[in-house]
């Protein structure tokens, strides 16, 4: 709260976030059956820019866990097309916390395991421990990156998650499932614009695959389909996830940048562009 003050931040948007923050599985779980369902076109919109995630694909999910200097990056318009709740300010190790998913917890009968949610920096790694110390703990590297690696092979997609009650940072990457996650049901189904692409798309090596049709079913977008022993490919649908990529058993699919799918969340790439061009904004 003291920080949340120190941005200006209003005395009831640091009761939102305390409440996000203390009953997560609660409040996902109002969101996913009341919030999203009854929302007006106009109130769609004001939640997809105070509350949304931007894709990674594995390896860049991995560079946010692996970083070995400060992050602290603000108002990247250009990485995160929404006009609040895209700033990085991350400190390097950086610091990870191990939360039970709240999209499973609510769910009632979610997938295992469940505690794969990934809380980033201070002050909101120590407030979820302290919290739910029953429900999280503190990760090393070494554990996060095992995570990030065993979800993946399990077909779920990494997302960058921020919130303007968080003071419009950067708070978690979440290893999504396409029959839990609230984030995807409320793109997929509510029809907001919750998550942004990764920067990529998906291509597919002709000579490789096999036409099984796997990575049609694991697409948490529905951007490939498979009828009559054909794929076929939406790029409009693609956000660029690498979940086609994980499951083919033949290596047929890969990710490939694509500029029609904005700028990739790429810390690496992020920090050295900002050295270069101009002073960092602080």
């Amino acid at each position: 709260m003291k920080e949340a003050k120190e941005r200006n931040l209003g005395f009831r948007k640091q009761m939102h976030g305390y409440a996000y923050a203390k009953w997560t599985p609660e409040y996902i779980k109002w969101v996913r059956n009341h919030t999203f369902p009854n929302a007006s076109e106009k109130k769609k919109e004001y939640w997809s820019q105070h509350y949304h995630s931007k894709v990674l694909p594995l390896d860049l999910a991995e560079s946010i866990i692996t970083l070995d200097q400060d992050i602290p990056l603000q108002d990247l318009e250009q990485i995160i097309p929404y006009s609040m709740a895209r700033d990085l300010l991350i400190k390097a190790p950086t610091d990870v916390v191990l939360y039970e998913c709240g999209c499973r917890t609510a769910s009632g009968n979610g997938c295992s395991p469940s505690r794969v949610c990934m809380v980033i920096g201070k002050p909101f790694t120590d407030v979820i421990l302290d919290y739910h110390p029953d429900r999280s703990h503190r990760a090393t590297t070494e554990e996060a990156l095992r995570v990030l690696r065993e979800e993946d092979e399990r077909g779920h997609m990494h997302t960058a998650w921020f919130k303007d009650v968080f003071m419009n940072r950067f708070y978690a990457i979440c290893n999504c499932c396409t029959c839990c996650c609230v984030g995807l049901r409320a793109m997929n189904v509510n029809g907001l614009r919750t998550i942004a692409p990764s920067g990529y798309v998906a291509k597919r090596d002709e000579e490789k695959c096999t036409n099984c049709g796997i990575c049609a079913k694991a697409c948490p977008f529905g951007a490939l389909s498979f009828e009559n022993k054909r794929l076929d490919f939406n790029w409009e649908k693609c956000m660029g996830c690498g979940v086609c990529n994980s499951q083919c058993p033949k290596d047929a699919m890969t990710l490939v940048r694509d500029e029609g799918k904005g700028l990739p969340m790429d810390v690496r790439e992020i920090l050295t562009r900002s050295q270069v061009e101009a002073p960092l904004k602080v």
